[in-house]
């Protein structure tokens, strides 16, 4: 009853209809069994959700865009998406909770997206393949030792490579409005610490000065560097004066502060550090450097895009192999691409059984070990030659045209990110935890993946009836393809 779409409880729904077909696409068994793992204790409270329903809300979310309390309403007055969530029968009600969203993605993890993703894709995995019972000799005589094939011999399809940042949404980070952020959260621990540590009276903060500094600077529309080093450097007094405070507090029995505020207090600190080491250094660097105070594992990408020079959120590097993506490797530090392009391809090679024929990639992976890596390996790695180009002009002009035409084909993992960042949320991630921000990073490439399933199974439909059609009226559509064509040189 719940796979047939005709009837859904006294509701009839049309079998064509996206959502019946996503359905269809998906191996709901599969990640149900991932997704009972997570489940740990003992067997009391309410009954959990399905996997089905954690897993539909979260791709319906990404589909549509919208906010968790708009997805319980959209999902409460449609039968198509109360059918997608694996629910029997349409009902006014609502299924859950805006609330419940937010769980649901704390219990999927990136791996299962990976896993499912990979699944919808069709791509079977060599573990799976191990457990299955290997093929008896031959019986009779012996048996001859296996050839190994011919460099490059077993290479099939292309392999596109490349890596994006998805950006955070945090607000730009400069350093004075990060000490500022910083001066105010230490206030608020100072607050909270005298009177749980029993003092008598509130130390001093300044907090109405400090303030007063600091709007001085940011309404200064055109500020001098002489006035940007006195305002930083009134800032990083204040906060070190809130800092000496707040470890008075830490140092005496018992925990004066709550555990939320320990761990901003331990992010502030190291922001002061290296706020002080790049004042005192005169400097605009320093390592694993601290652009959002409540989201410290974002790190600054340096892409150098005209729109952008700088980044803040994730660096992904994304394989794209007959038109569906995958998400080789995700980090939070800016990492060069260009060494992971083994891993890449070895990681290929364990998905599909065979190296790839060709790897059109950025400059930053021809470097001189991929380029050894894949001739050993018969693969041809887009981009020149190292060295000198040829001395034969007809040579040189075939180079230069195999490589425009590799550039050309290469746009389209440059068309994936696109459409991830203007019609998914990959150009703006809103998650607050890195655990949910790489859940929804995977969640945008798996909702692509199987929207590009669902064109290419039309697409096979549509050249299916043409077959059937073509073999039962040859005459009809040669006519009309007569027609379309005469049409097209009167217009000309």
């Amino acid at each position: 009853m719940l796979e047939d779409a005709r009837m859904f409880g006294g509701v009839t729904l049309d079998t064509q209809n996206e959502w019946v077909k996503l359905g269809k696409l998906i191996p709901w068994e599969e990640f149900e069994e991932e997704y009972a793992v997570t489940f740990t204790g003992e067997a009391s409270g309410q009954v959990a959700k399905s996997a089905r329903m954690a897993l539909g809300t979260l791709l319906i979310k990404e589909r549509y865009q919208f906010s968790d309390e708009d997805i319980v309403k959209e999902v409460q007055m449609n039968p198509y998406l109360q059918h997608f969530i694996g629910m029997t029968e349409f009902t006014h009600k609502a299924p859950y909770d805006a609330s419940t969203i937010t769980l649901f993605r704390k219990r999927v993890t990136p791996e299962m997206l990976s896993r499912l993703n990979d699944s919808v894709i069709g791509v079977k995995h060599r573990e799976e393949e191990k457990d299955e019972p290997p093929a008896s000799p031959p019986t009779g005589g012996h048996t001859s030792k296996k050839e190994e094939p011919a460099i490059g011999e077993g290479n099939k399809g292309t392999l596109i490579l490349d890596a994006t940042c998805a950006p955070q949404a945090i607000r730009y980070p400069t350093d004075i409005s990060l000490l500022n952020e910083a001066r105010e959260l230490l206030e608020k621990m100072v607050t909270v610490g005298y009177k749980s540590g029993g003092w008598e009276e509130k130390p001093r903060t300044y907090c109405r000065t400090a303030r007063k500094d600091y709007l001085r600077y940011a309404r200064n529309r055109k500020p001098s560097m002489k006035q940007l080093r006195k305002a930083l450097k009134r800032q990083l007094g204040y906060v070190a004066r809130d800092i000496g405070y707040i470890q008075a507090f830490l140092a005496m029995e018992g925990q004066i502060l709550p555990e939320q505020m320990l761990t901003q207090f331990q992010t502030i600190t190291q922001l002061y550090e290296q706020q002080q080491e790049m004042y005192q250094n005169k400097k605009h660097r320093v390592a694993n450097r601290i652009v959002s105070i409540h989201q410290p594992w974002v790190r600054p990408i340096v892409r150098g895009k005209a729109n952008a020079a700088v980044e803040f959120g994730a660096k992904i590097e994304v394989a794209l192999y007959k038109g569906y993506a995958r998400v080789e490797d995700l980090r939070w530090d800016a990492y060069n691409e260009g060494g992971t392009l083994q891993a890449s391809v070895e990681r290929h090679k364990e998905t599909t059984g065979h190296y790839p024929t060709r790897i059109l990639a950025d400059k930053l992976f021809r470097t001189r070990d991929n380029l050894q890596f894949c001739k050993e390996r018969g693969i041809h790695l887009n981009g020149p030659k190292l060295g000198r180009p040829s001395k034969d002009l007809a040579l040189y002009r075939e180079q230069c045209r195999q490589e425009r035409a590799e550039s050309s084909e290469r746009n389209a993992i440059e068309c994936t990110f696109g459409v991830g960042k203007r019609r998914y949320s990959l150009g703006h991630i809103t998650m607050k935890l890195q655990h949910t921000s790489e859940v929804a990073i995977h969640l945008v490439f798996l909702s692509m993946n199987l929207q590009k399933r669902l064109r290419s199974l039309f697409r096979a439909f549509s050249i299916e009836c043409f077959r059937v059609l073509h073999a039962r009226f040859p005459f009809l559509l040669l006519s009309l393809l007569e027609k379309r064509t005469f049409a097209q040189e009167t217009l000309s």
